[in-house]
């Protein structure tokens, strides 16, 4: 196996690991957090009272999971990407001092859809006609004879 293989697998699995413990901790709180300007807390506050950060974290651990176990690289990769820009921004804003991760994280989500682009080419034609009914179930059937 020659070494440009093994950098979309380090890739995946730094940011499955990445997504998979931050997301955990939200529920197990094993790693301490640290004090946040009240302005964050305020935002993190209503994400917490109106359950959108729950949802966000139960996206994080199954795209983490999915990253980690190389199951549907490119639907985790499209789900974790909204949830990158929000804590893109809220490092921006809030707390600028701590984007150096968060960066990081983008940065190999960049990579990795770039790495599995060819699974991302359907979604970006400018005209896509839809599929007939029935036609996946017959393309996928097996072939007797």
């Amino acid at each position: 196996m020659s070494a440009r293989p093994k950098v979309p697998l380090v890739a995946r699995s730094l940011l499955g690991l990445a997504f998979f413990v931050f997301g955990l901790n939200f529920f197990l709180q094993f790693i301490p957090q640290p004090p946040i300007a009240p302005e964050a807390g305020a935002y993190l506050g209503a994400l917490v009272s109106g359950k959108i950060l729950l949802i966000i974290k139960v996206i994080e651990v199954a795209a983490g999971i999915a990253l980690l176990s190389n199951r549907f690289v490119p639907l985790a990769l499209t789900l974790l990407a909204p949830v990158e820009v929000g804590i893109l921004v809220f490092h921006g804003v809030f707390e600028p001092a701590t984007i150096v991760i968060p960066v990081i994280l983008a940065v190999l989500t960049v990579y990795l859809a770039w790495a599995y682009r060819a699974a991302f080419a359907p979604m970006l034609r400018a005209r896509v006609e839809p599929t007939p009914a029935g036609a996946l179930a017959v393309a996928h059937q097996p072939v007797t004879a």
